[in-house]
């Protein structure tokens, strides 16, 4: 496929004002586009990795790309999709939050060469408008526009309050792209509004054309974005163990979507092959880009010695239990190599504990023991559960 045309289609959902324009535009010349990542958490997520895997791509044809960290933005909290506001974030919350966002994307997308990724934060800009400019900008935007929207819609049905704040975040995200000058913003289809809005202000106050490039999501098969169900959310800071069986934990129907959206292998790759060994090179992809060869080669390797194969690590230490099932905390503490229920709480907030191969991030997790269990504590420490 061409390269323009490959950029603009797969796992593109939707271009606006339309496709072949922009085509055009990237035929003659070389444009800026950029994606905003709010520091909500301490890390990044799948979601995520697929804008960044595009922005990566543009800048390989030799595009300027923006990768903008939104510790401004971040601080209102975007309510797309939210069915109460977002808990308002401090700016040493959003500052600690964002303190590894580059380390995570540094084998994505290039920070080096010809064409570096150009790293921006809108607190730069945000932070010095003031009110009068806040008043004009807002001129820009209606209030039916806003109130329209179909989560805003379910509040005022429910009687759930609506902050006015919640009304600037699309207002503030759609500054960013006249601040930046750009020619395209990237972002997931629940996206669309916020990008809309920067359109518009682009159009009002540059008179200039800014593309929208609505990338897919990987949802699902209740539509539910990746990460939002429990069990299946994947951290960029995840280990490679843990995001290589993460992905093998994929149900069938991710397989399609998650071989265009999480890697470049062709399309049609799973036809004809056995199903297991399609979601391997799926999450051998998936975590080479993330954490290099070694990476995904120590992924691999550990699936499947210890969960294709059944094989134990070698300092393991087996501990038997009567119950079909044990709460995570109970099963640490009862095993005796944690020494209490707030340290095992700790431990699974710092994510240092895996349920063969996948971090377990719910304090609330059971174990199902009609099959033998292996769980990594820390770095080093293993214990096996198995019912007596």
């Amino acid at each position: 496929m061409d390269p323009i045309e490959r950029l603009l289609t797969r796992g593109v959902a939707e271009i606006i004002p339309e496709k072949q324009g922009l085509k055009n535009i990237l035929k003659k010349r070389k444009v800026t586009i950029y994606q905003g990542f709010d520091p909500t958490a301490e890390s990044l997520h799948i979601g995520h990795f697929i804008g960044i895997r595009k922005l990566s791509e543009f800048q390989k044809l030799g595009h300027k790309v923006i990768f903008l960290i939104g510790d401004f933005t971040g601080m209102i909290g975007d309510p797309t999709d939210k069915s109460a506001a977002r808990i308002k974030l401090t700016k040493s919350q959003v500052k600690k939050n964002m303190k590894g966002y580059l380390n995570q994307i540094k084998n994505i997308i290039n920070f080096e060469g010809d064409n570096p990724v150009k790293i921006l934060y809108n607190s730069e800009w945000l932070a010095k408008l003031t009110f009068e400019e806040v008043i004009e900008l807002s001129s820009n935007v209606t209030v039916q526009q806003m109130i329209e929207r179909d989560f805003f819609q379910e509040r005022l049905k429910k009687g759930k309050p609506i902050y006015l704040h919640e009304f600037l975040y699309p207002l503030m995200q759609g500054y960013d792209s006249v601040y930046m000058d750009v020619d395209i913003e990237l972002g997931g289809t629940d996206q669309l509004f916020n990008m809309l809005v920067g359109r518009s202000l682009m159009k009002s106050l540059k008179n200039k054309e800014k593309y929208v490039m609505c990338m897919k999501l990987l949802t699902d098969s209740s539509g539910r974005k990746m990460g939002k169900t429990e069990g299946n959310a994947i951290n960029l800071t995840d280990s490679a163990s843990s995001i290589f069986a993460k992905v093998m934990g994929f149900p069938d129907e991710f397989v399609t979507p998650s071989i265009e959206l999480l890697t470049d292998l062709p399309l049609d790759y799973a036809k004809g092959k056995n199903p297991l060994e399609v979601k391997k090179k799926i999450a051998y992809e998936v975590v080479r880009q993330i954490h290099q060869e070694e990476g995904a080669r120590a992924g691999l390797t550990y699936f499947e010695n210890t969960v294709q194969k059944g094989n134990v690590p070698k300092n393991a230490e087996t501990v038997k239990f009567s119950r079909n099932k044990i709460n995570i905390i109970d099963l640490l503490t009862q095993s005796g190599q944690v020494e209490s229920r707030s340290s095992a709480k700790n431990l699974i907030k710092e994510g240092a504990i895996d349920v063969d191969g996948k971090k377990i991030a719910d304090t609330g997790f059971e174990l199902n023991l009609e099959k033998q269990r292996t769980i990594k504590i820390g770095k080093k420490k293993y214990i096996v559960a198995v019912k007596t």
